[in-house]
């Protein structure tokens, strides 16, 4: 089934994505839709892809306004995807691809003194990457006050009460989103 940005300036344009590689999940249209809907303007945004894949996420931020995307993966293979469709849209200035782990990236940023608007987390959904990278973006001060960070996954995430963000959870079959907003 092909895959394509749903929305902005990029709408109707088809994303590539290894169809025959079941470790590489691109993001459902309507999961895709219903998250940046519910954002509003993201005009202007700072967008981290973690996780990236293909990239669907941190290139449909880019379709609704988003100034910049941030794409990271520890697979060589999803990045060369992230990379033909960003080559595809003829946005390389707008982006930046990091081959390496979460955690490798977030240390990164934090050294750098680098923040996110708008941070989307979908690891492999068996992994148990999603508290680790949780606690490194919130014990790290990597967003600020207003910002939000999502995670796509199809099991409890545990959401630490210290780290004082607004709790939003959207369900597809299997599948939620949690959107914490900090406040």
């Amino acid at each position: 089934m092909p895959m394509r940005v749903i929305a902005g300036i990029y709408r109707h344009r088809k994303l590539l994505y290894p169809e025959d590689d079941k470790n590489i999940r691109p993001t459902k249209d309507k999961i895709r839709e219903a998250f940046f809907s519910s954002l509003g303007d993201i005009s202007d945004k700072s967008f981290l892809d973690l996780y990236a894949g293909s990239g669907s996420m941190g290139i449909e931020a880019l379709s609704r306004g988003a100034k910049y995307s941030t794409f990271v993966d520890i697979s060589e293979k999803s990045l060369s995807y992230v990379r033909k469709n960003i080559a595809s849209l003829g946005i390389e200035s707008q982006t930046e691809i990091l081959k390496c782990s979460d955690i490798e990236a977030l240390n990164r940023f934090k050294n750098q003194g680098r923040y996110f608007d708008i941070i989307y987390l979908d690891p492999p959904y068996e992994s148990d990457l999603y508290e680790p990278a949780l606690e490194y973006i919130f014990n790290n001060d990597l967003i600020n006050i207003g910002s939000v960070v999502a995670i796509e996954a199809n099991k409890k995430i545990e959401i630490n009460p210290l780290w004082n963000v607004s709790i939003k959870e959207y369900h597809y079959g299997e599948i939620t989103v949690i959107v914490l907003r900090k406040q």
